[in-house]
């Protein structure tokens, strides 16, 4: 009987253990017979196999933004897209991928899929703005530039030049010089130093395109209309490779010294925001993003209005690695290089804002943005003269600059010298302007070259700050052109052409912009900023006209190059 009842207690321990075995199988089971049913109601093959590292995953997992638990690419970012990536360019991106990735995978095919996404993610944006921008494009074998630089307000004659009107004189005995920016203290062997002569056997044609630039310079504007030299120089500034960086001193954000293979140099200026970022409201402008793609669209603005004051700039891709980090002669620079958590190659320098490993630069892995602007001739060749800019804004949270409280300020302005005769007062409405139509409040000082004194035009610098914000215009910028009620009449009928249809402003742009390698170079609703903009200057000066008249608002500068030069010679 015992040996019976022992028996039965056997099966019994038997079937216990076969009954849990059996449920946990079927725990096991249930999810996959789920999904492979729930994929053939759909349509969808029966294969449950997990998808390989080059190929998009598509299971319910991903497609919810759940961790799919047979894909090899569990979804980690739910909790990385509540981090702020604004001050690391490339990071809403990078950082979908190699996180994503189990320990088991090989390093080699996480990079393959990172660049995969890189390249789906940049078609996929490029995608979408290119329909955003499409009405402002050029009509296939029309160019609203070739028209907008036929018209006759674009083929006034400048006056003949002598040589005091050049900033260098091609025949003289002045040698230039490469001059060295990065720190003495690293040298490069077997590097030796090279100079460029514009006396000797070879012509000006001989000379490097960024020597030819400098030495184009002169009174009236930093360079010629079509110019050929401008555009050779900016596919220089792309093009050209890189022999040494340096961190530019002074400033609040980092910017760098590039020095090209034929000893050209730029500021180089790299991606801090994503195109569609606009400034935060609660901002100051004094510690707002300094972006590389407002130095490029401030250039191509400034060329369409004719003005020819800011220095050639281009957009530039640029290996962090070989063109940065392993010809940089700069320890401190050097220094600051570190591989992410994504595995991206960052730096920071060294300035006083934004300079920390919390707003590194980043690439995707090494690949960055950024402009490179040329570099004017240095100062020991070509001094040049920093004036404050009457207008400065007062760079502190609480206090009013004196022309903010002050509505008859521009008075005091006019009886000031440079301001009191000649043209200046009208250059800096120019400027006015010019800032208004970008956005730029960061207009703090302004710089003329010292050899042609105060009968010279203003050199429009350091744009960065500009094309922060298309939802909002910041009427302030133009407090001094409501003031003064003072316009060149070559500037004010420019500005009344760009707002006919036929030379749209914004369509203008667009087709300029379409030219530089980062294209799009603006977020579309910056373009439509710009018609809006353009029409409330025209608004102001009309304002002006009604209470003033017309010929006490616009001056006649039809004859003021010839004027400029008899003061000029006359003093």
């Amino acid at each position: 009987m015992k040996m019976i009842l022992f028996r039965k207690f056997r099966v019994l321990i038997l079937m216990v253990f076969v009954i849990a075995c059996t449920m946990h199988i079927v725990i096991d089971l249930l999810p996959k017979l789920e999904r492979r049913a729930t994929g053939q109601s759909t349509g969808n093959s029966g294969c449950s196999c997990s998808h390989k590292p080059s190929e998009e995953p598509q299971s319910r997992g991903k497609q919810q933004g759940m961790p799919a638990a047979d894909s090899g690419w569990p979804n980690k970012h739910t909790l990385r897209i509540l981090q702020d990536f604004s001050n690391e360019p490339s990071s809403n991106l990078t950082s979908h991928s190699l996180e994503k990735i189990t320990g088991a995978r090989d390093k080699g095919e996480a990079f393959k899929r990172r660049e995969q996404y890189a390249q789906n993610g940049e078609r996929q944006k490029h995608l979408i703005k290119d329909q955003a921008v499409d009405k402002n494009l050029p009509v296939k074998g029309f160019s609203r530039l070739e028209a907008l630089f036929e018209h006759p307000l674009y083929k006034t004659v400048r006056p003949p030049l002598t040589d005091e009107d050049t900033l260098f004189n091609v025949n003289s005995d002045i040698r230039f010089y490469p001059k060295a920016t990065e720190n003495q203290e690293w040298p490069r062997e077997g590097v030796e130093e090279e100079e460029y002569l514009p006396t000797g056997e070879g012509g000006a044609e001989s000379y490097p395109n960024w020597l030819r630039f400098h030495v184009g310079i002169n009174r009236y504007e930093l360079y010629a209309r079509q110019d050929p030299v401008t555009d050779d120089l900016l596919r220089d500034l792309v093009s050209q490779r890189i022999s040494s960086v340096a961190m530019k001193s002074g400033g609040t954000q980092l910017k760098l010294i590039m020095t090209f293979q034929n000893y050209g140099q730029a500021l180089f200026k790299p991606m801090k925001q994503t195109r569609e970022q606009e400034t935060p409201p609660d901002f100051f402008y004094f510690s707002d993003f300094e972006r590389h793609n407002a130095e490029i669209a401030a250039f191509h603005l400034d060329r369409i209005l004719d003005f020819r004051r800011v220095p050639p700039v281009a957009g530039r891709l640029v290996n962090m690695t070989r063109e940065i980090r392993d010809v940089t002669r700069d320890k401190k620079l050097w220094k600051t290089f570190f591989i992410s958590p994504a595995n991206n190659v960052c730096f920071y320098g060294e300035c006083s804002y934004y300079c920390s490993t919390e707003h590194a630069l980043c690439g995707k892995p090494d690949q960055i943005e950024g402009s490179l602007a040329a570099f004017l001739p240095d100062l020991a060749l070509a001094k040049r003269k920093t004036w404050r800019n009457p207008w400065r804004r007062s760079y502190h949270k609480r206090k009013k600059a004196e022309w903010e409280v002050d509505p008859d300020y521009c008075d005091e302005v006019k009886q000031t010298p440079p301001y009191d005769s000649g043209t200046r007062l009208l250059d800096v409405m120019d400027m006015t302007i010019f800032d208004f139509l970008m956005g730029n409040m960061d207009r703090h000082h302004y710089e003329t070259f010292e050899k042609f004194g105060n009968s010279t035009f203003i050199i429009h610098l350091d744009n960065g700050r500009g094309f922060g914000k298309y939802s909002h215009d910041e009427v302030s910028i133009l407090v001094p052109l409501s003031q003064c009620c003072r316009v060149k009449k070559s500037t004010h009928q420019r500005l009344q052409l760009l707002a006919k249809e036929e030379y749209k402003l914004s369509a203008l742009m667009a087709e300029s912009l379409q030219r530089d390698r980062l294209v799009p170079v603006l977020f579309s609703p910056h373009l439509g900023a710009l018609d809006r903009r353009l029409r409330l200057v025209l608004r102001v000066l009309d304002d002006c006209v009604q209470k003033l008249g017309y010929s006490s608002v616009v001056e006649d500068d039809a004859g003021q190059d010839h004027a400029l030069t008899a003061a000029h010679s006359a003093r």
